[in-house]
């Protein structure tokens, strides 16, 4: 229904010259509760010329989703005398929970760097401001070293044949969510590009959202913090008891 409006409304803007993207997304809402294992969201849609037909020419097309961003405290070890310590750190800002990008061909074939660090069209130019002063050098250390970490949990991804075009038209892309992401909204961003140049963008959300008895425990712990952590402690010191009476029985 959304992208026969789209096209409804192509076909009264004749007047527009560049392509227009319709994008969809499989779930808007995505419940997260006990068990859950992960899930799978197919991001597509379709890029039409303004008559509403077939674009009379060749596109890529990018997909980047975006989960909340987050501050981040990123320490480096380092071993000292045969034990692993904390050694350097730095804080980012504003670094998402998860980034994923799909792409119907390798980044570098489509765009060169200055317009992939512009839409942050791949993780090698994901935009990661520091919270403090830090030189470039280690800037960029601790950037791929949390690029890194996060790649290592499934939380950033990157898919240089992730995109699927039909006939200059239709496009589609798969992109996993695993079980320890955030909730929050997510933002997914597609771009037409041609010749190297963006010449159409369009955003979709998804919303992650926390269910049952865990949504009922998180809101009780954000609307009565303090409330929270005293039970929290009551549970802590209940069970110790009970486990050292049944281990004195044993």
């Amino acid at each position: 229904m959304r992208i026969f409006c789209a096209l409804l409304a192509l076909l009264l803007l004749g007047g527009a010259r560049d392509p227009i993207l319709v994008p969809e997304v499989s779930q808007h809402e995505v419940h997260v509760q006990q068990g859950f294992t992960g899930t799978e969201l197919l991001l597509f849609g379709a890029i039409l010329d303004p008559q509403g037909t077939r674009a009379g020419q060749d596109y890529d097309i990018v997909v980047v989703l975006k989960g909340p961003t987050q501050p981040i405290l990123l320490r480096e070890k380092e071993k000292i005398a045969g034990v692993w310590v904390n050694a350097h750190s730095t804080a980012f800002r504003s670094a998402p929970s998860f980034f994923a990008v799909s792409s119907s061909r390798p980044i570098s074939q489509i765009v060169d760097e200055r317009t992939a660090a512009i839409y942050e069209l791949g993780l090698d130019w994901l935009q990661l401001s520091p919270s403090g002063t830090i030189r470039p050098d280690e800037q960029a250390r601790f950037a791929a070293g949390l690029v890194d970490l996060m790649r290592r949990q499934g939380l950033y991804k990157q898919d240089g044949k992730g995109v699927r075009v039909s006939e200059q038209v239709l496009y589609q892309a798969r992109i996993s969510l695993p079980s320890s992401v955030q909730t929050g909204t997510y933002q997914a961003e597609t771009f037409a590009i041609t010749k190297g140049r963006v010449i159409a963008s369009a955003t979709a959300t998804v919303e992650v959202r926390k269910f049952g008895f865990d949504r009922m425990v998180a809101n009780f712990a954000e609307e009565h913090s303090l409330l929270y952590g005293l039970i929290a402690v009551v549970i802590s010191v209940a069970m110790g008891w009970i486990a050292g009476r049944l281990f004195a029985l044993i």
